[in-house]
């Protein structure tokens, strides 16, 4: 296994973004459970009381108590965790890495770092979101439930705005896709504009965000041409024209992508990938890859990868207003995005109604919440290492994926990219497109490093900044 010449961040350091997540963003996140739990729980109390039929009643009854018993079960958790308790052992519960997460957890209390505020950030965080997914796995009537689901749902509902904005550039595009397919400078323009919508969708994230506004989220999700401008001053380092390269080197290829958040986000991902289908020569077939469990809020599982297409195909589900022709845009790209799914242009690398955890259909997934850093892909899953290596070009979404690429180490920012990916460079063709949340970031210069912490000390972690970040 790659050994790297820097240690991971240090939860401790409380001027570093681990130790304020431990401290505070995870605790938020686990309220966010107990409280739609109680949402739930209200109502399955109503449902109760008005329940005549003596076997319904004691199966609301028992999923009533099921919920109260999780509830308990979280609320330990944030107790421990806010007293830097150890970390228990993941139950063997049926599904995948339970054995991984626990060996990791026990060479840890070897040295003493297998506490909550003690053990490295990125292994902690995967570890989180594994044990509360053993929590509903081990119960009768809450075994497929995404406590994130609602929340997901919700502000995806309040995207409606920049979705239709969205549905009509991608209409004028097909009106001229014959045209534009046939220039590549043309071709070229629109997709580094793609590139630059896909890499600002990343910025509505729910693990960092816990209560947001349409305006708030308008402004997140702007797309414009001029927002846009104004932005590539925060694009730290800016790689889309190596991947541009990349791609017109492939013919009817394959892309991959390697799924962040749902909803809006995975909204762009599909647009993006419409457009390559479809107005490119170069693309033919395009691969998504989901989690298998809730995971970090809002990560794209197979039922949220469904929903979606379904989702925009629903006039009433946006919270919008939108005018005829601006309803017949979203239609006509909602018939085509499910098009590609019906007819195999687009798939996911586990079939489309895999259930949470996976089942016997998960296999081509499982390795996306490990907490293994992907430098280690092809020792932990050859199978899906040997399938990246069939794509022409593989695309990591978001912040943790990036956190993954590079190991969630202290690496000086002027690293180079290849360098921090350790083993996996040169494994495949690697695009990651990541606003930055979290203190990792490679591949920069290092006087625009230094200014730019004179000017935002924060840059690293409060979205503001991005990477496009290419390897071959």
């Amino acid at each position: 296994m790659f050994e790297p010449p820097y240690p991971p961040y240090d939860p401790t350091d409380k001027s570093g973004f681990s130790y304020e997540t431990v401290l505070k963003r995870w605790p938020i996140i686990l309220t966010s459970i107990v409280d739609q739990l109680h949402r739930e729980n209200h109502d399955l109390h109503q449902s109760t009381q008005q329940e005549t039929d003596s076997s319904r009643k004691a199966t609301l009854e028992k999923k009533l108590e099921e919920s109260k018993s999780i509830i308990e079960q979280v609320s330990k958790l944030k107790y421990q965790m806010a007293r830097d308790h150890v970390m228990e052992p993941i139950p063997e519960d049926g599904e995948p890495h339970a054995e991984l997460y626990n060996s990791e957890l026990d060479r840890l209390a070897k040295s003493a770092k297998n506490t909550w505020f003690t053990a490295p950030w990125l292994y902690a965080e995967c570890y989180l979101y594994r044990l509360l997914r053993s929590m509903f796995i081990q119960s009768t009537h809450w075994h497929d439930y995404d406590p994130f689901a609602a929340q997901k749902k919700d502000v995806f509902r309040k995207s409606g705005n920049s979705i239709y904005g969205i549905a009509k550039m991608m209409h004028d595009l097909q009106k001229e896709k014959a045209a534009i397919k046939n220039n590549t400078e043309n071709l070229k323009v629109f997709f580094l504009e793609m590139i630059q919508m896909c890499l600002w969708g990343n910025a509505t994230d729910l693990s960092l965000l816990t209560h947001m506004s349409v305006s708030d989220i308008e402004r997140l999700q702007a797309f414009e041409k001029d927002a846009q401008a104004a932005r590539q001053a925060f694009i730290m380092r800016d790689d889309q024209e190596a991947a541009w390269n990349q791609l017109q080197a492939s013919k009817d290829g394959r892309v991959d992508f390697v799924l962040d958040n749902s909803g809006f986000e995975l909204f762009t991902d599909l647009v993006f990938a419409d457009f390559l289908v479809t107005c490119t020569p170069y693309v033919s077939k395009v691969v998504f890859h989901p989690k298998l469990i809730p995971w970090f809020v809002s990560d794209v599982t197979p039922p949220d990868f469904t929903q979606t297409i379904s989702n925009l195909s629903d006039p009433a589900f946006l919270e919008s207003s939108p005018s005829p022709d601006q309803q017949d845009h979203l239609h006509e790209l909602a018939a085509r995005l499910k098009q590609h799914v019906d007819n195999g242009t687009f798939s996911m690398s586990v079939p489309l109604h895999t259930p949470l955890g996976g089942g016997s259909d998960g296999k081509g997934a499982a390795f996306w919440t490990t907490p293994v850093p992907y430098w280690d892909m092809e020792a932990y899953d050859r199978e899906l290492w040997e399938s990246l290596r069939q794509s022409s070009l593989v695309i990591f979404k978001g912040d943790l994926n990036y956190r993954k690429l590079t190991g969630d180490i202290q690496w000086p920012a002027w690293t180079p990219f290849a360098e921090a990916l350790g083993p996996l460079a040169g494994s495949f063709p690697l695009l990651s497109l990541r606003t930055n949340k979290a203190d990792v970031a490679v591949g920069l210069d290092k006087q625009k490093v230094a200014e730019t912490e004179e000017k935002d000390p924060k840059w690293r972690v409060n979205g503001k900044f991005a990477l496009i970040s290419f390897c071959t």
